[in-house]
């Protein structure tokens, strides 16, 4: 009974270090003298954060890269929820 417990205590502990380890584009956008961006700068930033977390991932079922409309759908649904 302990070992389980003690299992599930160090899988949960990896799992919530890897997520928190984890950079999202909002937590990338500081300025070059360490001050977080702002207005057109920040939205600029980000849409190239995403676009670029999102087009490695812009591939098909058998691994071609997506091409015309498929890969602006794709690109378009991927940076909304990114």
């Amino acid at each position: 009974m302990m070992k389980r417990i003690f299992l599930a205590a160090i899988v949960a502990t990896f799992a919530a270090g890897s997520a928190f380890a984890q950079e999202t584009c909002e937590s990338k956008a500081i300025g070059k003298d360490g001050k977080p961006l702002a207005g057109a700068a920040k939205t600029s930033f980000l849409k190239k954060c995403k676009a670029d977390a999102c087009a490695p991932k812009a591939v098909s079922a058998d691994g071609k890269p997506l091409a015309g409309a498929a890969k602006n759908s794709f690109m378009k649904k991927c940076e909304t929820g990114a």
